[in-house]
């Protein structure tokens, strides 16, 4: 059945974003270096029934890198739904299945070669499928060896898929190829996304005296009946409005809270949805799942990123996780070697909750972090704890809307490109922040805007003070549920996360891949991943802080 409609406002806020168009990273290193104040013009009175917000211009730089991001990014066209809309002509995960290439020269693989693997994509009468789409998730693992690495998936266009594996470890290696979404979702997902681009809205309070009033507030609206306050941040130019309340002024809003779904599924759409049937379901092996890996032959190259085009970043082995490149991953298992790492540093978080683990890790880990009470909400912060005798400050902050908490206050509001050029950085100054999970109910020309602003700030920062450790946290898989694959879903996060690692690309900071951590794992997907995977981020962290000499 169809959800009821929403509000008349919320279903005319907004015109249509334009969408992406082709596959791959983008080298934006030409765009990294300059940096382009915002001046923002006084905030205009809102009339109705005027369209009056238009989003700051971008300089011709940024105006060019999103064209191409968005060019970068483009999904593969995906067929129309059949008319009715049943599953039989839909991408089936149980009728489809992956086959494991014989391997040229010998036939045997050996640690440093590549394991290919061809998917075949039927629909649920078994009949072939056509054209690509699926959304596909490739890993390579060995649960007795706690190994893993992620595999590359090649769309062809024609309902047959090649996922790449590197071989890293001696012994057997098992294939897992996974429909997260069939091509025929992301069809329904690319119509929302035009049709609806704010897919979420959220809230604030107005309140003066005993007089409180709750309006709608996002990124965009539109105003029809009903005045607007505008909120766009005078510095980084990010909006951000809310009806104006009927008997309040603007300058009584007190708090951002908790948002609410708007969905516009058509009759039967919520079958292309449905967990253990078409989304985040095991594709079975036509012949072999594994196999064999020999010790490296003699003179073989070693595998890492930079002699493997867009190989992975890094795998498990013995459930640690090893980069491939850069820094080599160190292990700091006890309060001892992390209080160390730490020692005479200052450490500021920001982000969202997936930041806040982080947090909550060395809370706990670290008996000499003593948290200093600032009387704060404890999703929200700011946190703050300390180590006086080794000099240790570890904080914490939500960053600026859009954010999915509940009633935070308005002060707590803080845009991470803002704190970034509050920070006076250095040596003893480290910075990690991530922010993606609130963005991904947006267009991603949204998460672009929003991710130049703060690259921006990092510039800044980094010119000032550059031996200040930066270090970036990417998305990750996470469980999906009907409501949640709708607003936030991975074909969406999929899209941004691309768009991150481009944007950052070039610029001297670290990025944790939590994407590859997680995917590569054999836990199951969760927007907070579980403690393994948290400790293994927690010491790639600690080894950007603190790398080995010579590592």
């Amino acid at each position: 059945m169809a959800p009821s409609s929403p509000p008349r406002r919320i279903t005319e806020a907004l015109t249509t974003l334009s969408s992406s168009t082709s596959p791959g990273y983008l080298p934006v290193k030409q765009f990294q270096k300059k940096e382009n104040p915002d001046i923002i013009p006084p905030r205009a009175v809102p009339k109705k029934h005027h369209d009056f917000w238009t989003a700051q211009p971008l300089s011709p730089e940024e105006d060019l890198e999103k064209k191409l991001l968005l060019e970068s990014i483009a999904w593969p066209e995906t067929p129309p739904l059949p008319t009715p809309l049943s599953l039989m002509e839909t991408s089936c995960p149980a009728k489809s299945s992956f086959t494991i290439l014989p391997q040229s020269g010998d036939g045997q693989w050996h640690v440093g070669d590549k394991l290919k693997v061809l998917i075949k994509m039927y629909d649920f009468q078994g009949h072939p499928k056509k054209s690509g789409g699926d959304v596909l998730f490739a890993r390579l693992h060995n649960l007795t060896l706690g190994a893993g690495v992620v595999g590359k998936v090649e769309d062809h266009l024609n309902g047959t898929y090649s996922a790449v594996f590197s071989l890293l470890w001696e012994g057997s290696a098992w294939v897992e190829v996974t429909l997260v979404h069939p091509s025929e979702a992301v069809t329904v997902l690319r119509r929302w996304t035009s049709e609806q681009p704010i897919r979420v809205y959220h809230k604030s309070l107005f309140r003066s005296g005993s007089v409180s009033e709750t309006t709608i507030c996002t990124i965009f609206l539109r105003s029809t009946d009903q005045p607007l306050c505008n909120y766009t941040d005078l510095h980084t130019g990010d909006p951000w409005f809310c009806f104006k309340p009927k008997n309040l002024t603007c300058d009584t809003r007190i708090n951002h809270s908790n948002r609410q779904v708007i969905q516009y599924l058509k009759a039967n759409e919520e079958k292309l949805f449905q967990l253990g049937v078409n989304m985040k379901v095991s594709i079975p092996a036509s012949g072999p799942a594994s196999v064999t890996v020999l010790p490296r032959q003699q003179g073989q190259v070693v595998v890492n990123s930079n002699n493997v085009e867009s190989g992975p970043s890094g795998y498990y082995y013995h459930g640690a996780w090893q980069t491939l490149t850069g820094t080599k991953v160190q292990q700091f298992n006890t309060p001892s070697a992390i209080t160390q790492c730490l020692k005479g540093k200052v450490v500021h978080l920001q982000g969202d909750s997936t930041i806040r683990q982080w947090f909550e890790y060395f809370s706990g880990a670290l008996p000499g972090l003593k948290e200093f009470d600032l009387h704060s909400q404890k999703k929200i912060g700011p946190l703050m704890t300390v180590d006086i005798p080794n000099n240790i400050l570890v904080t914490y902050r939500c960053h600026g809307p859009p954010i999915g908490f509940p009633d935070v206050p308005i002060s707590e509001l803080r845009y991470i490109a803002n704190e970034l050029d509050n920070v006076v950085g250095g040596t003893d100054t480290v910075v990690i922040f991530g922010i993606w999970a609130h963005l991904a109910i947006f267009p991603v020309e949204v998460y672009i805007r929003r991710l130049q602003t703060i690259r921006r700030a990092v510039v800044r920062l980094l010119n000032r003070s550059p031996g200040t450790v930066v270090i970036i946290r990417t998305a990750n898989p996470k469980a999906l549920m009907l409501e949640r694959t709708l607003t936030n879903n991975e074909w969406y996060t999929l899209q941004n996360d691309k768009v991150l690692r481009a944007i950052f690309k070039g610029l001297n900071v670290y990025l944790l891949d939590a994407w590859e951590m997680v995917l590569a794992h054999h836990l199951p997907h969760d927007i907070h991943p579980p403690p393994p995977i948290i400790k293994n981020m927690i010491n790639v962290i600690l080894s950007y802080i603190c790398p080995m000499k010579g590592g």
